[in-house]
């Protein structure tokens, strides 16, 4: 059995709830933003995570988002809205490429913490982390 794209699972999932797309669009990407995204956008990429030999379909990656905005309280609004789209769901399907994944849970890591750019001027961000179990 392939390993599933966890990335292209979590981002499918992502573009379907209204409440988050209506504040940053379709600009949700990974592993990072592309040179001069508009913001307000989220990046995010997995860094590690959990899977067993007995159960080879299911798998935990832990999820990074950054929540960007020209402001602090714009990137906080849009980590709250990715929080109120991830924090507790449970067995949600998610269709990639016509294939059907679930999206079994997810829970916050840790809270979102709020960062300046030092390298780039009126770039603002929240930093937040996700357990995503996936049923692939």
């Amino acid at each position: 059995m392939a390993i599933a794209d966890v990335n292209a699972i979590v981002r499918a999932y992502l573009v379907d709830q209204t409440a988050l797309t209506d504040v940053v669009g379709y600009r949700i990407e990974c592993p990072r933003l592309s040179e001069n995204t508009t913001l307000p956008a989220i990046g995010f990429f997995g860094r590690g995570g959990e899977s067993t030999p007995y159960i080879p379909e299911i798998v935990t990656p832990s999820i990074q988002f950054d929540c960007w905005a020209d402001n602090i309280i714009g990137a906080r609004n849009v980590y709250r809205k990715l929080y109120d789209a991830l924090q507790g769901i449970q067995n949600v399907d998610v269709v990639v490429s016509g294939t059907t994944y679930q999206i079994m849970s997810a829970i916050e890591e840790v809270q979102g913490q709020d960062l300046q750019d030092v390298d780039i001027p009126n770039y603002y961000r929240v930093l937040t982390f996700f357990s995503i179990m996936i049923r692939a």
